[in-house]
Parts: structure tokens; C-alpha cells; sequence
């Protein structure tokens, strides 16, 4: 799906605030309602949206320990693996990577023992032959929304036009 500035304007709003009425955002944009919600509906279609959710303050909620686990995994077992561990509660993000491991595992859990119980789990895991699992100190930034960057995507996009 090729996108046009109403496209990029309508997730930059999203991003900011997923609970913006459509009227709203028609009135914001100088674009007619039905507008709006048709180019929404396509957005939601092609996955481009693929939900509205709340952002939350996990450490508020009690969810204080944040790991990063790299695993290294059994010749041929790397999907069937990626898929069972991104089934784990806590597991917040599953990346396949390049370098020495070949997944990263970002995960939340509130307390030592949960992080533990990961771990060990982790590794009982047949395909996994290897992890090194970090417990992150400070979170500087943790924000996967990223306006400035669909902002430069629009910009890109009307330069290549």
C-alpha cells in the first residue's frame, strides 16, 4: 500500500493519541469525516494499524525488572523457537538478529524469582543451546511509537514522488 500525507498526518495523530475521535481528527486535518474513518478502516485492513492500546508505566504496575536475553539456537530450530518463546507471558518483544546470538528476547517480570523461572526455562528448552540474559538498570527511553521517524517517512515519501 502506497501512503499519501493524509495517511502519514492520520498516524502521526494516532501516535500521539489513539483515542482521538475520527471527528476530531477530521476537523484537525481540514478533511471530511467519512474521509477520515475510509482511510482508517484501509490503515487497520493492511495491518499498517494493527490495534489501539493505553501506554502503561510497568514499573508503576509492579513490573520493575526488565531483561534482554540473547539466545543462541539449535541448527534449523531458530522459527519453531522465536514462535514458542514469544508465547511466554512477560515476553514483550522477539527479534532475530545478527552477530554472534541469533534472537533477542526483551521481557518483563516483577521480581527475581520470575527472572529466574525465565531463565531456567529458557534454557530447559531443547533448541536453546545458549542465553546471556541482562537485567536492564535504568530505562532511558522505552517508546516504540516514534512520530519524529513517520514524520521523515512522509517527507521521504513526498521526495521520491
Amino acid at each position: 500500500m502506497k501512503l499519501d500525507e493524509i495517511d502519514y498526518k492520520l498516524l502521526r495523530v494516532l501516535v500521539q493519541d489513539a483515542r482521538k475521535p475520527a471527528q476530531e481528527i477530521a476537523k484537525d486535518t481540514g478533511k471530511h469525516l467519512t474521509t477520515i474513518t475510509r482511510r482508517l478502516k484501509t490503515l487497520e485492513q493492511e495491518n499498517i494499524i494493527q490495534g489501539y492500546t493505553a501506554l502503561l508505566d510497568y514499573e508503576a504496575l509492579g513490573l520493575e525488572l526488565t531483561v534482554i536475553s540473547q539466545l543462541l539456537f539449535s541448527k534449523g530450530r531458530l522459527f519453531e523457537g522465536e514462535k514458542e518463546i514469544a508465547e511466554i507471558p512477560g515476553v514483550c518483544a522477539v527479534y532475530d538478529i545478527t552477530g554472534s546470538f541469533d534472537a533477542i528476547v526483551i521481557a518483563k517480570f516483577a521480581s527475581k524469582n520470575e527472572v529466574s523461572a525465565f531463565t531456567k526455562k529458557l534454557l530447559s528448552m531443547s533448541f536453546v543451546e545458549r542465553t546471556e540474559t541482562h537485567i536492564v538498570l535504568n530505562i532511558i527511553k522505552e517508546d516504540f511509537r516514534l512520530p519524529e521517524q513517520i514524520e521523515k517517512l512522509s517527507v521521504t515519501e513526498e521526495m521520491t514522488e
